[in-house]
C-alpha cells in the first residue's frame, strides 16, 4: 500500500482539495485527512479569465502559475504522501476538436514539493480517441467495493452522482473483479451542474454560490426553458460522452427576464432533468444514487433529484464516504495505478478503444 495525496480543483473554482489515500491502487487500504485551501478573489478572477483558453494563449500561463503554487502551498501541509496525484486546473475540453487542457505544470510541483508528481491524467486517453473524461468512475468502482466490503452497501449496483462544475453518472458493479472489466462500470457527463448557478449568481449578485439553495427554493422554474434544453442533441448522444464547463453557455440567455430566484430554479430544474434524462442509458436500474461533489449541500438540487429520479437519492456519506473529498482521493488512488501502470480509463467510462493508462510522473531533482 502506498500513501498517496490527491488533489483537485474542480470547474467550479472554488479552490483546492487534497486528500491522503492508503491504496495499491486496486483496493482502497484506508483514507486519510484532508483539507481545503479557498482561491483569493485575485486568484479565482484571474483563473475565470482563462476559462477556454488553450496553451499559448498568454492567460494561461498566470492560470497555470496559480494552480502550481496553490496546491504546492497544500502539499507542504502533507509531508507523510509519498506521491501526488495532481489534476491541475481545466480550461478548456474538446476531446473532437483541439483536446483537453489542465494548466499547471506538473514537473514544477514536483520540484517545489520534493517529492514525485502524477499528472496530465487525460491527454493520453484523448489521443487514443477517448473523451479524457470523466476519470473518477474506476475510483467509484473501487469505493463501492470498499463499501461493501465495510457492510455500508449491498454487493448491488448503484451509481455515483458527481455534482461540481459538470455533472457526471457512474454507474458499477462492485462485485466485478475490476473496473476495467466487462460490466463493471458505465459513466459519462450528464450535463450541467453547479457552474451555471454560480455564474449567474456571481454575475447577477457577486455571490460565489446559492447558500444551501435558499433562493432557488424561493424561485419557480420555467419548465418550458427546461423542456428546450433537454432538445440539445448532447441528450440523444449514447456514452460514453464528455462535457466542457460552458458546453452550454447559451442557458443564460434564455434566463434573461427571469428574477434571480426564478433563474436559479430553472437552473435546477435543467441540472435535475439532465440526470434523469442520463439514466436511461444505464443496463439496469441502480439499487440507489449517491451524490458526491458540491452540489449535495443544496437542499434545492437535492429535493429536485429525489423528485425526478427512479431510485433513492442520498449523500454519498451515507456509504461512509467523504462527499467533498471524493475527486481529490480519486486523483491519489488513480496517481498509484499510474505509478503501477494500471489502467485509468476506458471503452464504457470514455469510449476509448481499449483500457489506457493515462498520466505521467514527473520526479523531483536531487542535489
Amino acid at each position: 500500500m502506498i500513501r498517496a495525496l490527491g488533489m483537485m480543483s474542480g470547474t467550479s473554482l472554488d479552490g483546492v482539495d487534497a486528500a491522503l489515500i492508503e491504496t495499491d491502487g486496486i483496493r482502497i487500504g484506508s483514507f486519510g485527512r484532508s483539507a481545503f485551501r479557498a482561491y483569493s478573489d485575485n486568484e479565482s478572477a484571474v483563473l475565470h479569465g482563462a476559462l477556454g483558453c488553450w496553451p499559448g494563449d498568454k492567460r494561461t500561463a498566470e492560470a497555470a502559475a496559480i494552480s502550481v503554487a496553490s496546491h504546492a502551498a497544500l502539499a507542504q501541509d502533507f509531508p507523510e504522501a509519498g506521491l501526488i496525484g495532481f489534476h491541475g486546473q481545466t480550461l478548456a475540453h474538446d476531446p473532437g476538436g483541439w483536446g483537453t487542457h489542465q494548466a499547471g505544470d506538473g514537473a514544477a510541483l514536483a520540484r517545489q514539493v520534493g517529492r514525485p508528481v502524477v499528472w496530465d491524467f487525460r491527454s493520453e486517453d484523448v489521443r487514443q480517441g477517448g473523451e479524457g473524461a470523466p476519470l473518477a468512475p474506476f475510483f467509484h468502482w473501487a469505493c463501492a467495493e470498499w463499501a461493501v466490503g465495510q457492510g455500508r452497501l449491498p454487493a448491488r449496483p448503484l451509481c455515483f452522482l458527481n455534482l461540481g462544475g459538470v455533472g457526471n453518472l457512474t454507474w458499477v458493479d462492485p462485485t466485478a473483479t475490476a473496473p476495467e472489466a466487462d460490466g463493471a462500470c458505465l459513466a459519462f457527463d450528464t450535463g450541467p451542474a453547479n457552474a451555471p448557478i454560480n455564474d449567474l449568481l456571481r454575475q447577477r449578485r457577486g455571490w460565489t454560490r446559492d447558500e444551501g439553495g435558499a433562493l432557488a427554493l424561493s424561485g419557480q422554474a420555467r419548465h418550458n426553458v427546461v423542456a428546450d434544453f433537454l432538445r440539445h442533441p448532447y441528450f440523444q448522444r449514447p456514452p460514453p460522452k464528455s462535457l466542457d464547463r460552458d458546453s452550454f453557455a447559451g442557458l443564460a440567455d434564455q434566463l434573461r427576464g427571469l428574477s434571480d430566484a426564478d433563474a436559479a430554479a430553472t437552473l435546477v430544474a435543467v441540472l435535475a432533468e439532465s440526470v434523469a434524462a442520463g439514466m436511461r442509458w444505464f443496463p439496469r436500474l441502480p439499487e440507489q444514487v449517491l451524490v458526491c461533489g458540491g452540489g449535495r449541500h443544496n437542499r434545492a438540487i437535492m429535493a429536485a433529484l429525489s423528485a425526478v429520479l427512479p431510485c433513492p437519492v442520498q449523500p454519498v456519506e451515507a456509504a461512509g464516504l467523504d462527499g467533498d473529498m471524493l475527486e481529490a482521493q480519486a486523483f491519489g488512488w488513480l496517481a498509484v495505478r499510474v505509478q503501477r501502470g494500471l489502467p485509468t480509463s476506458g471503452p464504457s467510462t470514455t469510449g476509448a478503444p481499449r483500457p489506457v493508462c493515462g498520466g505521467r510522473i514527473s520526479w523531483p531533482r536531487i542535489g
